[in-house]
């Protein structure tokens, strides 16, 4: 690669896109954003963000120029003063990363997920039952955290309570972020449990059966490195809750403001999973990820300094009008899966996209079975995350079938 590349710098943007207004409502931005520039250097944090749909597929994916070795996060982990240790599976680059990868694999494949679906489908049913006889209900806490925050920790095989999944969780998020007030609180509410997190996470907390003790027998067998047992451990604890809560509430809200679309799926249930990937499009859980580039490149025209952060804004990249047509519009027959930015691209796509699926379509299609209508029961309110778009209340009412 030669000393510098003849293209002009990215454009400036001088504004915080993790401001409490930007993070309520981020597409204006985004918007601007990708009109911008393929890249723009955001000036209040010093990375490049990158909102198109085609620029953030490259971003993900091409690991010999954009790599993972700086951590998935705002801060560079390699640096002094990092705040954890790397990721063994989402923060090393291939040939590494193909190995352990492959090992996960062989734990998580898809015949030992689809064994988990009638557990899925029969808490689902429990819940839903319970939830339409209740009526009016909150969308977030009495659907989305009473189902995922019981079935997922179950197959990993810890016993935690929730409401410390949640707080870990929305620690974590934060954390992917810049290192603001938000960080600050978020530390404060988890400390009391911090010790705790890091012992749940050792092999002796592992409950027989679960994926997680697979894990620990993958180190003992040689497929992981030693040590690094618990913190895959922790990477599926982290990943796999919220982003999935976060989905499945997007869809429940959609839906509710949308009653054609809810009729469409009652008619033919087959749309259901149509449902969800339009909703993970429209309302991208993880709005952000983190890549750092090895040398100066180019992206699209534009010149990117070496050793710098790039974000990939999956949730402006979803939206982007050079790739979906109305970009704007929920529209479940649209043809999103494996096209959408949010499980990602490349060989850090979702390793758990296939549970999380599986989550959505026990829980979405057990609640609409037993529905004529989903209606809005009051004002939605989103959680001020960092680089998680979640919602915190979602008021429905559900009119029994």
């Amino acid at each position: 690669m030669s000393a510098t590349i003849a293209f002009p710098d990215a454009p400036v943007l001088d504004e915080d896109p993790f401001s409490d207004e930007n993070i309520t409502d981020p597409y204006p931005l985004f918007a601007r954003m990708r009109e911008m520039g393929p890249a723009v250097f955001v000036k209040p944090h010093g990375y490049y963000a990158v909102g198109r749909h085609a620029e953030a597929g490259i971003v993900a994916s091409d690991y010999q120029r954009f790599s993972v070795a700086g951590g998935v996060g705002m801060s560079d982990i390699r640096k002094p003063g990092a705040w954890r240790a790397r990721s063994p599976i989402t923060e090393i680059d291939p040939p590494e990363h193909t190995q352990v990868r492959a090992a996960l694999q062989k734990i998580l494949s898809p015949l030992v997920v689809k064994g988990w679906k009638e557990k899925f489908a029969q808490r689902a049913e429990e819940i839903a039952e319970e939830a339409v006889a209740r009526g009016t209900v909150d969308g977030v806490a009495d659907i989305t955290e009473a189902y995922v925050l019981d079935v997922f920790p179950a197959v990993l095989g810890i016993d935690v309570p929730p409401e410390r999944i949640k707080l870990t969780g929305e620690l974590n998020f934060n954390q992917l972020g810049p290192n603001n007030a938000r960080v600050a609180r978020a530390l404060e509410h988890a400390a009391p449990i911090m010790d705790w997190y890091q012992q749940v996470l050792q092999r002796e907390y592992m409950l027989p059966g679960g994926f997680g003790e697979k894990i620990y027998e993958g180190e003992d067998s040689g497929a992981f490195e030693k040590g690094t047992a618990p913190l895959h451990v922790r990477s599926f604890f982290r990943a796999g809750v919220d982003t999935t809560m976060a989905g499945i509430g997007s869809t429940l809200k959609l839906l509710s403001e949308h009653p054609e679309q809810l009729a469409m799926v009652k008619a033919n249930p087959a749309l259901l999973k149509g449902a969800f990937e339009e909703a993970l499009r429209l309302e991208s859980p993880a709005q952000v990820m983190f890549r750092v580039t090895t040398g100066e490149v180019e992206l699209s025209g534009v010149r990117l300094r070496t050793d710098t952060k790039v974000g990939y804004h999956m949730g402006a990249a979803n939206r982007d009008p050079r790739q979906w047509a109305d970009p704007d519009r929920f529209d479940l027959t649209r043809q999103t899966a494996g096209v959408h930015r949010s499980f990602g691209v490349g060989a850090h796509v979702c390793i758990g996209q296939m549970i999380s699926r599986l989550e959505a379509e026990s829980i979405l299609g057990a609640l609409i079975r037993r529905v004529k209508r989903i209606e809005p029961a009051g004002t939605a309110r989103w959680r001020l995350v960092n680089t998680l778009r979640t919602l915190d209340v979602l008021p429905l009412h559900l009119v029994k079938e």
